[in-house]
């Protein structure tokens, strides 16, 4: 019997970027790659030839990344903007925490694990941040247990769009 995928949630922002990425890598990547396999190729002897390696170890990277962000997108059910909501903190939604003791203030994109990038302060709701605010709402302090203990953090605002 075929096992079951389970469909995992994700932005529709994410599930364009995974498009993106995939036709860039099925394209542009793949191009340049064969043509640097072409290129080492006409070298000549391959045994010993670094460069024809290296474009061979890249591509099998490349082939393995299409058939991951393939395999994710089959079994992405994005999530409509609608369905975020201000009154408590859900997928999709920008969230501004308060370290309550430091009284930094942090602001963050909760995401599904595939879109995770923590320079765009995107966070997965399976982190241990993500799992401590999600389904919270404004005002409602968390604590996150971290390396160096528990952290405090206040949620003082959740919006639709990054404003």
């Amino acid at each position: 019997m075929a096992e079951e995928q389970v469909k995992k949630q994700m932005t529709k922002e994410g599930f364009e970027e995974l498009q993106n990425e995939l036709a860039e890598r099925k394209t542009d990547k793949t191009a340049e790659i064969t043509a640097k396999i072409m290129e080492a190729k006409a070298q000549g002897d391959l045994s010993e030839n670094s460069e024809y390696e290296e474009a061979r170890i890249e591509q099998a990277a490349n082939q393995q990344r299409i058939e991951e962000i393939e395999a994710i997108l089959k079994n992405a059910e994005v999530i409509d903007d609608s369905d975020i909501s201000t009154d408590k903190v859900s997928l999709g939604a920008y969230v501004t925490l308060q370290n309550t003791t430091t009284k930094e203030e942090f602001k963050y994109k909760l995401v599904g694990e595939s879109e995770v990038d923590f320079k765009k302060k995107r966070i997965s709701e399976n982190s241990p941040v993500g799992r401590a605010i999600i389904g919270q709402k404004k005002g409602k302090t968390v604590s996150v247990s971290a390396p160096k203990g528990i952290i405090k953090y206040k949620i003082t605002k959740i919006e639709k769009n990054n404003g």
